[in-house]
């Protein structure tokens, strides 16, 4: 016995984690290593009956056991009642139907949800069955293989012609818009004849009227309900005032929204 062995406990934790007992000899956080020595790991045996390997199944496939059905060679059937396979719920449906009944606390979509029970269609699985489809005779498999490197186009520098050719038209069209910017901007003494001048029927052709974007969607309750608790302004005629006098004083100012310090004049 490991508890008969003197000195046995000398590289133990006794004292620290307990007193002496024999499982501190097999843990490895209660033993304590030695100078010198590597540390001794290993498994416990099984048991001297114990057999290693794995069962043989034995079946005899004789007359008698065709007879039988051959019972244990393929799955049992279900029934079909059992068979039937669970649905999950559908939230989507339930939702939506919570919303068009007008419920939309926590507390009355829970009732709902306990009071209507939705599930999701079963789809059949199509690739279940046997399927065969007709192949082409030119059919290849496998995976395409990776083209060829344009060595010849690398040789001769075509992408650094296309990248080149790219650059100059777009430092051309830059330079014809500042042109056409400074002619535009010049006075009318100093342009030259062979300008068309933008009249107000032409300004109104390419005019598109600005549009409100539609409003973002509420709930109806919540637009007929949901009031401002302070009113700032006394009446509405004072609040445009107000705005008013904002857009005015803006152009001053600095910012974005025109609401910063007031800036000095511009000559």
């Amino acid at each position: 016995m490991a508890s008969q062995i003197d000195g046995s406990f000398d590289y133990t934790a006794t004292g620290v984690l307990g007193d002496k007992r024999n499982t501190m000899l097999r843990n490895e956080l209660h033993l304590r290593d030695k100078v010198g020595h590597v540390k001794t790991r290993g498994f416990a045996l099984p048991s001297e009956g114990y057999v290693y390997g794995l069962p043989n199944d034995r079946r005899d496939f004789n007359a008698a056991y065709a007879l039988r059905g051959w019972a244990g060679t393929y799955p049992e059937q279900i029934p079909f009642s059992s068979n039937k396979q669970a649905t999950e719920r559908d939230f989507m449906h339930l939702n939506r139907g919570a919303l068009t009944a007008g419920l939309v606390k926590p507390t009355e979509n829970f009732d709902y949800r306990a009071m209507h029970d939705i599930r999701q269609p079963l789809y059949k699985n199509k690739r279940s069955g046997k399927m065969s489809r007709r192949l082409p005779p030119t059919m290849v498999f496998g995976v395409p293989s990776r083209p060829s490197t344009p060595i010849y186009e690398l040789l001769e520098h075509k992408y650094q012609d296309k990248w080149l050719a790219t650059r100059q038209k777009e430092i051309q069209a830059k330079r014809s818009a500042e042109a056409k910017r400074r002619v535009m901007s010049a006075p009318l003494a100093s342009r030259g004849n062979q300008i068309i001048y933008e009249t107000r029927a032409s300004v109104l052709r390419t005019f598109q009227n600005p549009v409100d974007p539609p409003p973002l969607w509420h709930l109806t309750r919540f637009t007929t309900s949901a009031r401002p608790h302070i009113q700032t302004f006394r009446t509405d005629a004072s609040k445009s005032g107000a705005l008013k006098n904002l857009e005015t004083d803006r152009i001053a100012r600095q910012g974005n929204y025109g609401s910063g310090i007031y800036e000095s004049a511009k000559y």
